[in-house]
C-alpha cells in the first residue's frame, strides 16, 4: 500500500472520500486535497498510468487491503475435500449415517471423498457400495471421476451440483 508522499507518479486519477471521480490531477494537488480533508492519499494500483488513487483514512485502506488479501487466499484454495471412510461390510444403519454426513458436507459446498478400506477380496462389494452411495446422493452431488481402486481401498470423489 503506497500512501501520500511515497506516490512517485506525477499525475494520479483521483477518487474522493465517497468514491466519486475527481479526475486526473497532479500528485501535489491531490496531496493538498488529502491534507485539507484530514485523510490520506492511497494508491490503489500501479498497473495503469496514471495510477488510480483515492482519498481515505489509513485504517480504511488497511482494512480494505486485508479483505482483498483474504478473498484472494480463499479463491486460491479451491474446494475443500472432506473424506468419509468405511468398510465394505457396513450395516444399513451405518450406511444411512454416512450418507447423511456426505449429504451435509456436499450441501455446505465442499467436496466428499468416499473411501472404502478393503479386507480380503471385497473389491466388487466395495465398488457396488460406493456406486450405490453415489446414486443415493445424485440429487445434490455428481461424480468427479469414476470409481478408483488402488491397493487396499476403493474411492470416489463427489462434488456439489
Amino acid at each position: 500500500m503506497i500512501l501520500n508522499e511515497k506516490i512517485k507518479a506525477s499525475e494520479v486519477e483521483l477518487a474522493g472520500l465517497n468514491g466519486e471521480e475527481l479526475g486526473i490531477m497532479s500528485t501535489k494537488e491531490a496531496l493538498k486535497l488529502a491534507k485539507e480533508a484530514g485523510v490520506d492519499l492511497v494508491c490503489l494500483s500501479l498497473a495503469s498510468s496514471p495510477p488510480p488513487c483515492q482519498l481515505m483514512e489509513r485504517q480504511d485502506a488497511q482494512q480494505k487491503k486485508a479483505k482483498e488479501k483474504q478473498a484472494q487466499r480463499k479463491q486460491e484454495k479451491g474446494p475443500k475435500i472432506k473424506e468419509i471412510r468405511f468398510n465394505a461390510d457396513i450395516e444399513q444403519h451405518d450406511y444411512d449415517t454416512k450418507k447423511r454426513q456426505a449429504e451435509k458436507i456436499i450441501r455446505s459446498g465442499d467436496w466428499v471423498q468416499l473411501n472404502v478400506k478393503l479386507q480380503r477380496k471385497e473389491t466388487e462389494a466395495a465398488r457396488k457400495l460406493v456406486s450405490e452411495l453415489a446414486a443415493d446422493l445424485a440429487e445434490c452431488a455428481q461424480q468427479e471421476k469414476g470409481v478408483q481402486v488402488s491397493g487396499k481401498q476403493v474411492s470416489l470423489t463427489l462434488r456439489p451440483r
